[in-house]
């Protein structure tokens, strides 16, 4: 076999634990470094690859499009060298359940809660599977999963856990207050996996408000890049308000309209005959209490 071409395994933990966090502050406390190693580490890596793979802000970093392919693809390696480190180790080791989720749920609302589900669990070792492609509970590939959709899902017991709302956001430094603002900003869209009449998108938006629909100007493969599309001020985006609930509490997005229609939730699916699986149970539990935001602001 060829030798494998790869950057130094340094840069690429550097880089895995600052693009889990979006933070090289909490990513060097995790790694017992400084901030500024952090820094040099993801530097050299973006120097190696030659690409960018962080929007730097004043107080806050996100992934490029680059950085998020790489980091995803980075995740699923290091989650899969940790269990297998974990399998040979000799005495009693945590628990190690997967959990499925979509790749905008997992980057833009689980991965930032992670920890604290370590904290308070540490008997379960709890492992992320990012696919949009629902992934066969039945086969033993995860254990349960969060998904959106009509939650009917033949042979799993569901349970709601996020309502969703879709509405246009966009930085407030675009200055758009009005339907006619829409006609000097571009309109940004992502693809849909699956699609129906209902499916929340920017011709639906225009029909409920009474108005001609305007030409997307931007058009993402999936909803992460659409949000970071309209955080960094490309324009305005149509996403489901869930996963962009940090940036409008901190303001680095605004909501300029009201109208608002309605997606499908996001549901925790198991399969049935796990029903009274206490390692499941636990997982469903604290996702119900991350969900609540009284419960979850009281435990930060």
């Amino acid at each position: 076999m060829s030798a494998r071409r790869l950057p130094p395994l340094t840069a690429l933990r550097a880089f895995e634990a600052a693009a889990r966090h979006l933070s090289f502050k909490h990513a060097a406390n995790e790694l017992s470094l400084t901030p500024t190693a952090i820094s040099h580490q993801v530097r050299q890596l973006e120097e190696h690859l030659g690409v960018r793979l962080f929007e730097r802000g004043a107080r806050r970093v996100d992934l490029t499009p680059s950085g998020q392919e790489l980091f995803t693809a980075l995740r699923i390696g290091f989650d899969a060298m940790a269990r297998a480190v974990d399998a040979v180790r000799p005495g009693t080791q945590p628990r190690a359940m997967v959990l499925s989720t979509t790749m905008a749920f997992a980057s833009r609302w689980l991965l930032q809660r992670l920890a604290r589900f370590a904290q308070a669990h540490p008997d379960i070792a709890l492992h992320l599977h990012t696919s949009d492609e629902p992934v066969d509970l039945h086969a033993g590939a995860a254990q349960l999963a969060i998904r959106y959709g009509p939650a009917s899902y033949p042979g799993l017991n569901c349970e709601p856990l996020l309502p969703s709302r879709f509405a246009p956001v966009s930085a407030p430094a675009l200055g758009v207050n009005n339907l006619e603002d829409l006609r000097r900003v571009p309109l940004i869209g992502f693809e849909w996996f699956r699609r129906d009449a209902d499916t929340p998108d920017w011709p639906l938006w225009f029909e409920r408000a009474g108005c001609a629909p305007l030409p997307r100007q931007l058009q993402f493969s999936d909803e992460v890049h659409a949000i970071q599309a309209a955080v960094a001020g490309q324009g305005v985006a149509l996403v489901n308000l869930a996963l962009v609930a940090d940036e409008l509490q901190s303001g680095m997005l605004c909501q300029p309209f009201g109208l608002e229609l309605a997606g499908h939730g996001f549901h925790v699916a198991w399969p049935k005959a796990h029903d009274a699986d206490a390692g499941i149970a636990a997982v469903r539990a604290w996702l119900r209490e991350e969900a609540n935001p009284l419960s979850s602001q009281a435990t930060r």
